[in-house]
């Protein structure tokens, strides 16, 4: 048994004196294998207890248990005290800026989609030299050309402030009917984009919902009709244009024939799927998506990120205010 003593001098010169492991074992004549075994007999035995301490304003034990309880990678959350929409968007862009400052490198491929809180997102990041990094549009235009919100021009905005390559899906999003959308895609500079999107790192994404008030309905990209028939059959919300249910379960409807863009599996299989989305509106929508295992990293507000815990697991520390 060693001395407790022993233990004691060893983790005060390794935690507090920040001496290394061969610089202790010379010190007590001792191997660094050996040094490295009593240090973790000190924590064994509580003689070590360590203690972490969150940030201030920090979100940590939050974030902590929406990853157990959905098996997410990551989550970020933002504060959303005011609960005013325009106060959340920018945070939730400044927010996805940070997570891919610290997670991009050259030599990798990051799909985007759209929409305003990836808007904000672009808008937010700081510029970097990457040459290698290819930023690829997964989704056809929608709308208006001159429209900040969709794809070609968050793709090249991404990519001019990453100094990056961008790689632009010359196509619209959406088409007339399944036949245009199946002679687009024997053009040999669409299929290979989509194709390029597929093999993607990384994918950042927003996550959209299907209302009267949404950007899809207000732009004319769907009908009526056509919303009126996606919530009958359970559509909660949308990636890219590809709806799912309230268990992220794909929507299957005609629109999904007139889509040039990758489909929910496609996406799914991209290795980290970040999904941007909070705010009014946005709980299905998020829930949807997390429950389905559509995304990977989930980048939401405090809001939206507390009710998922309370009902996920009903008496959770967490509370509304």
């Amino acid at each position: 048994m060693t001395d407790n003593t022993l233990l004691y001098k060893i983790a005060k010169a390794y935690y507090e004196d920040g001496l290394t492991q061969d610089q202790i074992g010379k010190r007590f004549g001792l191997s660094r294998i050996k040094i490295s075994r009593l240090l973790q007999q000190a924590r064994q035995s509580r003689v070590v207890q360590i203690t972490i301490t969150p940030p201030t304003d920090s979100f940590g034990d939050l974030e902590r248990e929406l990853e157990a309880a959905f098996g997410l990678d990551e989550v970020i959350v933002v504060s959303n005290a005011s609960g005013m929409q325009s106060d959340v968007v920018p945070r939730l862009g400044a927010a996805a800026a940070n997570y891919l400052a610290r997670c991009l490198g050259d030599q990798q491929v990051l799909d985007l989609s759209w929409g305003t809180t990836l808007l904000a997102m672009v808008e937010a990041l700081a510029p970097q030299n990457l040459p290698d990094l290819r930023v690829v549009q997964m989704l056809g235009g929608l709308g208006r050309p001159e429209s900040e919100t969709y794809g070609a021009d968050l793709t090249m905005r991404m990519a001019q402030t990453l100094g990056a390559r961008m790689r632009l899906l010359p196509a619209p999003g959406i088409v007339s009917s399944k036949l245009v959308r199946d002679a687009l895609l024997q053009d040999v500079n669409i299929a290979d984009t989509l194709a390029l999107a597929a093999r993607a790192d990384l994918a950042v994404v927003g996550i959209g919902a299907p209302q009267p008030g949404a950007v899809v309905m207000q732009t004319g990209i769907l009908t009526e009709t056509d919303l009126a028939e996606l919530k009958a059959l359970g559509a909660v919300g949308d990636i890219a244009l590809r709806f799912f249910d309230a268990d992220g379960r794909p929507i299957e409807h005609p629109i999904n024939d007139r889509i040039i863009g990758l489909d929910l599996n496609q996406i799914k299989a991209i290795p980290h799927v970040v999904g941007v989305a909070g705010g009014n509106g946005k709980y299905e929508v998020v829930r949807g998506a997390v429950r389905g295992h559509l995304i990977d990293v989930l980048i939401t507000d405090e809001l939206t990120a507390i009710r998922l815990i309370q009902e996920k697991e009903p008496g959770s520390e967490f509370a509304l205010a």
